[in-house]
């Protein structure tokens, strides 16, 4: 078993891997939830077509560990350039005021 750091460390290195990260419950192409399926759903309409995703329910490590890496309670989690944005409803606060594209880059419709 794997401490925390290892943990917060593997997940750091995801979390930088790529310039958007959704940490979520299933894929992108099968979200086991709605939120998670809210949070791709909402990253397609922001023009991010292949975010770069972690499916959290093949390794409890990682989904207790990104709530403690984030303080963030619930997945989906949103990062983008390393940062943290928030889960699906802040995604989509972010969306309809076009916060989210800008923090994306990606042009706003």
């Amino acid at each position: 078993m794997t401490d925390a750091t290892d943990t917060q460390q593997r997940i750091d290195q995801i979390v930088k891997s790529s310039d958007v990260v959704l940490f979520m419950k299933g894929t992108a192409q099968f979200p086991m939830c709605g939120f998670s399926g809210r949070a791709i759903q909402v990253l397609k309409a922001c023009g991010v077509n292949k975010p770069a995703t972690f499916n959290v329910l093949e390794d409890p490590e990682i989904r207790d560990g990104i709530k403690e890496y984030s303080n963030w309670p619930t997945i989906p989690q949103l990062y983008v350039k390393g940062e943290f944005v928030g889960g699906s409803d802040i995604m989509m606060e972010m969306y309809q005021s076009g916060e989210l594209q800008q923090v994306l880059g990606t042009p706003a419709e």
